[in-house]
């Protein structure tokens, strides 16, 4: 027989082993963290870009958290020198690269989810220019940003309506391809349309977007290319169906697009 303050002793420990493991159980299940997707972009509105109280905000930042939510997986976004994309993926520091991404010609590349949305890539001119054909462009000044699609079709002249150019300039940044125009240092600049109607939006001056697009993109994510995260099927089958119930074109609608380019539908 076990004497009575030894008992009470063991039912003490007993109950006390039994209420830790209940709710050490309880805090586990509380604190258990969602996966993380780390997603790299350059400032590109409307896509992506910081608004005033400092959070990520764009029509990939929506598309992002609510594809995201539908895998119960949580997003975290990372802004990215846009030139050093491959060495961010390369050396894990983002899982993939997220902001208005053309797949055209770059394929083999990455590891892609997607297309979820069609983007035009145009040429810009201000509005007195005497360009008004992609034909016009030939033998004048043109920027782009560092590192795009557009960069590469100039640069090999890829681009069979332009005969070539007087000089192509690659700029770090949307922001200073757009204000190399404005000061008159280019002729006209280009890349995908809604960023560029968003700059003309909020600059003040009088800029025309010639008609004849460049080129008609495929958007999509972007992993590491020899990445077998299971989240980029996942992701793939989620944007399509996010397109085909009317979700991304939701999203679009207030930036001003509209989802005739949706291939989820």
């Amino acid at each position: 027989m076990i004497p009575h303050r030894y008992a009470a002793a063991f039912l003490s420990a007993a109950l006390l082993l039994c209420l830790c493991a209940c709710t050490g159980g309880k805090n586990e299940s509380e604190t258990a963290q969602k996966e993380k997707l780390v997603i790299g972009s350059d400032i590109y509105a409307p896509y992506f870009y910081i608004d005033d109280n400092g959070d990520f905000t764009g029509i990939d930042v929506e598309i992002a958290h609510e594809a995201c939510g539908r895998m119960n997986i949580q997003p975290v976004f990372k802004k990215i020198v846009w030139q050093n994309k491959d060495v961010y993926l390369e050396n894990g520091e983002v899982d993939c690269l997220w902001g208005s991404f053309t797949i055209n010609g770059r394929e083999e590349l990455y590891s892609w989810a997607g297309p979820y949305l069609k983007s035009r890539q145009v040429a810009v001119v201000r509005a007195d220019s005497d360009i008004y054909r992609l034909s016009d462009l030939s033998g004048k000044r043109i920027a782009v940003q560092d590192g795009s699609k557009l960069e590469e079709l100039f640069l090999n002249n890829k681009l069979p309506q332009i005969s070539g150019l007087e000089n192509i300039y690659s700029l770090p940044s949307v922001d200073t391809v757009f204000a190399a125009l404005r000061k008159g240092y280019v002729d006209a600049c280009a890349g995908h349309e809604a960023a560029y109607r968003e700059l003309i939006k909020n600059s003040g001056g009088e800029y025309r977007v010639l008609e004849e697009p460049l080129l008609q993109a495929d958007l999509g994510v972007a992993f590491y290319r020899e990445s077998a995260s299971p989240i980029k099927a996942e992701l793939t089958k989620v944007l399509k169906e996010m397109g085909a119930d009317g979700t991304i074109e939701k999203i679009i609608s207030p930036y001003g697009l509209d989802g005739s380019g949706l291939t989820g539908e």
